[in-house]
């Protein structure tokens, strides 16, 4: 799919009705740009990994030296897997559903005897901030900052709570690729076909003609977490950030050194979002994310300014 160019221009960023890390709604500009209409792919991340050689961080032993006292076993390449629990849970403890796999990677995304061969047009999965860059940085593009995500994501429809309107499902139509039914994380109704990821385009395209910009996997952007977005009003409440990512592989945000690994911003939710536990399948939602973790759900998409 071709890249789409976007004009840029001023929009109402985040939501005050939802959760609260999503407000206070404010105004933002952003430049030109043009990003990728879709999800970067297992079959484009496949070519630049032969035409590299990159070994992703979910494929590195991690060292010893980071992980005091973890049993060897521990420190074995891998990343978190999901994995349906065989009855309903108590949401509030997620490694309930998560499970550390080794041997999980981008190639293998279910762990050892899994394989994207029958997948190439699927989003790439378990991808570190730093496998994204350097896909980025191999492409000639960038990591899209969180407004410029947000603002592809809306696809020109001021304050609406979807990237298609108002409507969760207007006509009844599945407009994307969610969890199907109220039962997470262990009961799936299968009603769009898909339990897991699907392939890139699956699903009616925003105003913009961007796939995928609701549901599927959590895309990473540039920006540093912050728990509410600044008030228009007042100063900055976080470090600039620069977009060409030249602060991406610090191991310290600035702004918040009290944790040990920074977390940056990922938006748009996944097949995993489920209307009764993670309604964050809209362009306002946000999570955080450690930047040296990839997940099964989580992948990504360039942008290019002009």
């Amino acid at each position: 799919m071709t890249p789409v160019a976007l004009p840029g221009g001023t929009f109402t960023m985040g939501s005050d009705e939802h959760y609260p890390e999503e407000a206070p709604t404010h105004p933002v500009r952003v430049g030109a740009f043009t990003i990728d209409a879709h999800q970067v792919t297992n079959a484009e991340f496949a070519r630049f990994v032969r035409k590299t050689r990159y070994v992703s961080v979910a494929e590195r032993a991690p060292d010893p030296a980071d992980f005091p006292g973890a049993p060897p076993e521990n420190l074995q390449p891998g990343s978190l897997v999901f994995t349906p629990t065989p009855g309903p849970v108590d949401l509030r403890h997620v490694s309930q559903w998560w499970t550390w796999t080794p041997g999980a990677c981008w190639s293998a995304p279910e762990g050892p005897g899994s394989s994207v061969k029958r997948r190439p047009d699927h989003p790439v999965v378990h991808v570190a901030l730093e496998d994204a860059r350097a896909y980025a940085d191999w492409a000639g593009a960038d990591l899209p900052t969180e407004a410029e995500w947000e603002y592809a994501a809306r696809g020109g429809l001021e304050g609406a709570a979807f990237t298609w309107g108002d409507e969760p499902r207007p006509g009844g139509r599945i407009m994307a690729n969610t969890w199907d039914g109220p039962d997470f994380p262990w009961r799936h109704t299968r009603e769009s076909g898909f339990t897991r990821t699907a392939p890139v385009g699956s699903f009616p395209a925003n105003g913009f003609g961007l796939f995928d910009m609701a549901g599927n996997v959590w895309e990473w952007t540039a920006d540093f977490w912050t728990d509410r977005h600044p008030d228009a009003a007042a100063k900055p409440c976080c470090v600039p950030v620069d977009p060409r990512g030249g602060d991406a592989e610090r191991s310290l945000d600035p702004a918040q050194p009290q944790f040990r690994i920074a977390r940056k911003v990922v938006k748009g939710g996944s097949h995993l979002c489920a209307d009764s536990y993670c309604l964050r399948y809209r362009p306002a939602a946000r999570r955080p994310q450690m930047v040296d973790t990839g997940t099964s759900h989580l992948g990504f998409r360039c942008v290019r300014r002009t």
